[in-house]
């Protein structure tokens, strides 16, 4: 297959349509900090900014600063977020917020500990480009006040009254992954192996269902099914998303096998539960016994899944050589580039219908930022370069 035409459709969005769509109409230049609440022409529709966005958005243009440019105007715009970040995103506990004003004033606090999570990717990301080793070490503390919230039991929140149906998510675990591997590849993080196979064994021995062919997105605190409408759901997008994450790590380490084989498992469990047959594209939810789905958006055509589809797809087909994969690549990045992307604008809609018509013409809010659409044709231009120069291809 020729892999030219996706690489150069990949480096072109990124570079001519994406980001210059999130630098000309997000970033605020009085406050600092970036907008995402934007409209299909970058008019600002909600003037809040979320506090995980600022990490996000952080990390996604100091990675490209150190990976594939050093643009002065990246680095700064990524500071900036970064700066808002820390004057605005810290309550007096020292946990973050997740929404805020423009100006900085706390709105909403969240039980989850992500806001934490991209912060530190954000330091981690910016303490390589700029080689302060204090925003290393800052890096450093987010990833365990994360790991405290986001693991240890009894310092979040409970979702429902503990003691009567206690579960767990893949979330917080498919997260930490991705965290260490960034903390390793950017400040020399080394206590990231140990914690990624801890999550990654996890994953495995708890959320992964073979005789169901399915990675659940809650269990039971012992790994069993709970069987209930929240237990039973599936997300095809999630799974994905830590499928290429276990297939990352496999790269990172020269072609582990067992990681490789768990990570096409996971990967071909949800594709042959996610995708829509009848229509082309993800489907957001499903449940595990095909039975009907309390969740109404379950039929919904989500940005963010087939970005992380995209991902996996490549990353498959990287380590197996597996045309399979490469086709699977091509159906999924047909498929969101036919629907998801505006003929008449730049950026990505965000939510769509199972037919794939738009639902909304908004290309950002406090969930939809300069993120997933980003990193998809980051990363898979530096796969396809990988693999297109790699001998034998």
């Amino acid at each position: 297959m020729d892999l030219n035409p996706s690489l150069k459709r990949y480096e072109h969005d990124l570079l001519h349509d994406t980001l210059p769509f999130w630098l000309t109409n997000g970033l605020d230049e009085e406050l600092g900090g970036v907008h995402t609440s934007l409209d299909r022409n970058g008019n600002l529709l909600d003037t809040d900014k979320a506090i995980w966005a600022q990490g996000r958005f952080a990390w996604m243009l100091a990675t490209l600063y150190n990976t594939v440019e050093r643009r002065q105007a990246w680095l700064d715009a990524a500071l900036s977020c970064l700066g808002f970040l820390e004057r605005h995103g810290f309550d007096h506990d020292g946990r973050m917020f997740f929404l805020v004003t423009t100006e900085g004033k706390p709105l909403r606090k969240r039980r989850y500990a992500y806001s934490e999570a991209f912060a530190s990717i954000a330091h981690a990301a910016c303490a390589k480009a700029t080689g302060d080793p204090a925003l290393g070490r800052k890096a450093l503390e987010l990833f365990e006040q994360f790991q405290r919230v986001a693991m240890e039991p009894g310092n979040a929140e409970p979702k429902i009254v503990p003691g009567t149906r206690d579960a767990k998510g893949i979330g917080p675990m498919m997260i930490g992954i991705n965290v260490a591997q960034v903390l390793r590849e950017t400040i020399s993080f080394d206590g990231a192996d140990a914690l990624i196979d801890q999550w990654i064994d996890e994953i495995e021995r708890d959320f992964c269902k073979p005789e169901l062919g399915a990675v659940m997105e809650s269990v039971a605190l012992d790994g069993s099914i709970i069987d209930h409408f929240d237990g039973r759901l599936l997300n095809p997008g999630h799974a994905i998303e830590a499928a290429w994450f276990i297939l990352k790590e496999s790269h990172s380490r020269g072609g582990d096998p067992r990681l490789t084989s768990l990570g096409i498992q996971m990967l071909d469990w949800m594709w042959e539960r996610g995708w829509d047959t009848r229509h082309g594209g993800l489907l957001s939810f499903v449940d595990v016994y095909d039975g009907p789905l309390q969740t109404i958006e379950h039929d919904m055509k989500y940005w963010w899944p087939h970005n992380e589809a995209c991902i996996a797809t490549l990353f498959a087909a990287s380590l197996t050589g597996e045309r399979r994969h490469l086709e699977r690549h091509q159906l999924v990045h047909d498929w969101a580039h036919d629907h998801f992307v505006d003929p008449a604008g730049s950026e990505w809609f965000g939510y769509l219908h199972r037919d794939g018509t738009p639902s909304t013409e908004l290309k950002g809010n406090h969930w939809k930022g300069p993120f997933h659409v980003p990193r998809m044709q980051w990363q898979c231009s530096q796969l396809l370069k990988h693999h297109l120069n790699s001998p034998g291809s």
